[in-house]
C-alpha cells in the first residue's frame, strides 16, 4: 500500500505522539509498504539516532503539494486528526483513519465541552468528521471518550533501544520522564519528596526534560529544602536516555491530568524501572502489572506509595518480574502489523 501519515508534530520534535508516528512509518516501511510522512515541524532527514529514516519526510507542504501527496496515497492515516489537513478529501476521496492518542478537547485544557466559543466548535466538528473515518485508539480511555466506533491499539515502544544493560550500577532511587509543564505534575513530586524528608528519607532524584516550568520547579525545591538531592539534566534522547533510565530504580509519572496512555512508562519498564504513576485515563494501561498508581494530584497517595517502595525494595522485583509478559503486548512490529490490518480493511471496504 501507498501510506501517506499525516503527523503534524514530528522528530525533532520530542514526544510520545511523534515517537509513534516514526515507529508506526518504520514499521509499515520494513513490512513493504511505501509510506511518506507530511509534518508541520522543521527538519532534516536524520533520526535521533543520527540515521537517515527510510521513508520520505514531506514538511511544512503547500496546499497544492498535499493535494498531489492524497492523489498519489491509498490511504491517508492521520496521527491526530487535523482539520486544517483533511479538508483535501473533499475533493478526493480516500480511505481515512484517525490514530486518536490524545483527548479531542478545547484549548482551555478541560475535555470536550460543546459550547458556542469558536474552539468548541472545532471540537464538535472532530466528533462529527471522526464518524466517516475509521478510528484506532490508543488506550480504551480514549476509545470509551470518542462519540463513535473505534479499535483500541495500545502504543508501542522503540523495543530495539529502550532495554536494560549491564553497563551501570542501578543506583539511584527515581527519575522523572517528560515536559516540564504544570500538567505533568512534577510539582506533585516535589511536594511528596518534601513529605518523606520528614520520614528520614531523601533519595536521588534526576528531572529529564526541558519546558516553561523548569525555572519554577527549580525554585520550588529550594523552597522545600530538597533542592540537593534532585538533579535536573534537560532533554535526553536515544542511548544517553537508555543509560540513564537503568541507573535507576523508580520511575514517577505524576500527571494531574488524565493521560490518554503514556509511552515513557513502556519506556521506564523496558529499561528496569518500577513505575509509579497517576491511575486517570490511558497511563494505568501503560503501567499494568509492572508498577502502582495512585490518584490523580493526591501528594498523600504519592508519599505512601514511595515510601512504601523506598522501605521495602524487595517489592521492586515482584513488579519487575512483571515486565517481559507486560512488554510483548507492545512490540513495535506487533502493533505495526495490528494497525495494518485495521488500515487494510478500510481500503479493502472503501471505509
Amino acid at each position: 500500500m501507498k501510506i501517506l501519515l499525516l503527523s503534524n508534530c514530528f522528530y525533532p520534535s520530542i514526544g510520545g505522539s511523534e515517537t509513534n508516528a516514526e515507529i508506526l512509518a518504520r514499521e509499515f516501511t520494513k513490512l513493504g509498504h511505501q509510506v511518506i510522512v507530511v509534518t508541520e515541524t522543521f527538519g532534516n532527514s536524520i533520526d535521533v539516532e543520527g540515521l537517515p529514516f527510510p521513508f520520505k519526510v514531506f514538511r511544512n507542504p503547500n496546499w497544492f503539494q498535499l493535494i498531489k501527496l492524497i492523489n498519489w496515497c491509498d490511504v491517508y492515516f492521520h496521527n491526530g486528526i487535523s482539520l486544517r489537513k483533511a479538508w483535501p478529501l473533499l475533493l478526493i476521496r480516500k480511505p481515512w483513519v484517525i490514530r486518536h492518542q490524545v483527548w479531542l478537547r478545547s484549548t482551555d485544557g478541560q475535555q470536550t465541552r460543546f459550547g458556542g466559543s469558536s474552539d468548541g466548535i472545532k471540537v464538535r466538528l472532530k466528533h462529527w468528521l471522526n464518524r466517516y473515518a475509521v478510528s484506532i485508539s490508543n488506550s480504551q480511555a480514549i476509545a470509551d471518550h470518542l462519540k463513535s466506533s473505534s479499535t483500541v491499539i495500545p502504543n508501542p515502544y522503540r523495543d530495539h533501544l529502550f532495554k536494560i544493560t549491564d553497563n551501570f550500577d542501578r543506583n539511584k532511587e527515581i527519575i522523572f520522564l517528560g515536559r516540564l509543564v504544570s500538567e505533568k505534575g512534577v510539582n506533585l513530586l516535589l511536594e511528596s519528596l518534601a513529605e518523606l524528608s520528614k520520614h528520614g528519607l531523601n533519595p536521588n532524584v534526576t528531572i529529564i526534560g526541558n519546558g516553561p516550568e523548569r525555572q519554577n520547579l527549580e525554585l520550588q525545591t529550594q523552597s522545600l529544602n530538597i533542592a540537593k538531592h534532585i538533579s535536573f539534566i534537560g532533554s535526553k534522547t536515544g542511548k544517553e536516555l537508555v543509560n540513564i533510565l537503568n541507573q535507576h530504580h523508580i520511575m514517577v509519572i505524576p500527571s494531574l491530568y488524565d493521560e490518554p496512555f503514556g509511552v515513557v512508562a513502556l519506556e521506564g519498564i523496558a529499561c528496569g524501572c518500577v513505575v509509579v504513576g497517576s491511575e486517570g485515563g490511558g497511563l494505568k494501561d501503560a503501567i499494568g502489572s509492572c508498577g502502582i498508581t495512585f490518584p490523580n494530584g493526591n501528594v498523600q497517595a504519592l508519599t505512601q506509595v514511595l515510601l512504601n517502595l523506598l522501605q521495602n525494595p524487595a517489592q521492586l522485583s515482584i513488579y519487575r518480574a512483571n515486565a517481559s509478559e507486560h512488554l510483548l503486548r507492545h512490540q513495535k512490529l506487533a502493533i505495526s502489523k495490528a494497525y495494518l490490518e485495521v488500515i487494510e480493511r478500510a481500503v479493502n471496504f472503501g471505509q
